[in-house]
C-alpha cells in the first residue's frame, strides 16, 4: 500500500503503519472510530465537557497503547474497552470530588444538549432519557448504553467489558427494570 492512502486500508495495516510513526494513518483510525467512542462516553457522562476530555483521552491512550494491542478481537473492540474503562474512572472520579465538595450530595454536573432531533417532543425524550441514564449504576448504565443505544450484541457487550454472558444478561434486565423505574418518576 502506498503511504497515504488509507481511506480502504484494513485495522492491521493502519494499526502496523501507526505503530510505524505514520501519522496519517493514526488519523484514519481516529476519523472510523470517532462516533463510536462518542456515542459510549456521552452515553455514560451526558453531553458535557466531561465526555469531550474523556473522548480526547481514549485516543491519546490508544496511540500509546497501539503497540500492546495484539489483534485477538476487533480494534473496535480494543478501542471500546479503552473509552469504557476511562469512562468508569471518569465517574469514580467525579463521585469522589463531589463527596468531597457537596454538601447536599447532588452531583449532577452535566449538560443535556440535544441538537440533532427533529421535533421539539424528540429532544424533549431524549433529555429525559439522559437525565435518566445519569441517575443509573454505573454498571447498568454502561449494559443500556452499548445494548440499546450503541446496537452491540449481549456477546459483543460481554467481549468489551470482559464479563461472562450471563453478567451482562443479569444486568441488562436489572437495568431495563432501574430505567423503567426512573424514567416513570421524570
Amino acid at each position: 500500500m502506498i503511504k497515504g492512502s488509507y481511506s480502504e486500508a484494513e485495522e492491521d495495516e493502519l494499526v502496523s503503519a501507526s505503530i510505524g510513526g505514520d501519522k496519517q494513518a493514526f488519523g484514519v483510525i481516529v476519523a472510523r472510530y470517532r462516533k463510536m467512542v462518542a456515542r459510549t462516553v456521552k452515553g455514560m457522562l451526558g453531553d458535557s465537557i466531561f465526555a469531550e476530555d474523556v473522548g480526547q483521552e481514549v485516543f491519546i491512550k490508544l496511540f500509546y497503547s497501539l503497540a500492546d494491542f495484539r489483534g485477538e478481537s476487533k480494534l473496535s473492540t480494543y478501542i471500546q474497552r479503552i473509552a469504557v474503562n476511562l469512562t468508569l474512572n471518569e465517574i469514580k472520579r467525579r463521585k469522589r470530588f463531589f463527596s468531597m465538595f457537596s454538601q447536599k450530595g447532588n452531583n449532577e454536573m452535566h449538560e443535556i444538549e440535544v441538537a440533532d432531533h427533529d421535533t421539539e417532543e424528540k429532544r424533549e425524550a431524549s433529555e429525559i432519557v439522559h437525565k435518566a441514564l445519569q441517575k443509573m449504576d454505573p454498571k447498568f448504565r454502561i449494559i443500556i448504553t452499548m445494548r440499546m443505544l450503541q446496537g452491540y450484541s449481549t456477546k459483543e457487550t460481554a467481549e468489551m467489558l470482559e464479563l461472562p454472558l450471563g453478567t451482562v444478561l443479569s444486568r441488562l434486565s436489572r437495568a431495563q427494570e432501574q430505567l423503567k423505574g426512573i424514567l416513570e418518576k421524570l
